[in-house]
């Protein structure tokens, strides 16, 4: 079996682990019908448009 050589640093290990926390950025897309940000590919919630077509009809 291999081991390693040496034992790794507190360092190292924190920032290993650090990498499992990091924040997700999520890209956001601006809403050509209303300008509103929202998540690509998907219904705008605050018109209900997606692709130039009303798809949800959104309660004002």
């Amino acid at each position: 079996m291999a081991n390693p050589k040496q034992k790794r640093s507190r360092s190292r290990t924190h920032m290993k682990r650090a990498k499992i926390y990091r924040s997700i950025s999520v890209p956001m897309a601006v809403c050509p019908n209303c300008g509103q940000p929202k998540l690509p590919h998907r219904v705008c919630l605050h018109c209900g448009y997606y692709n130039g077509k009303q798809i949800l009809e959104v309660a004002e």
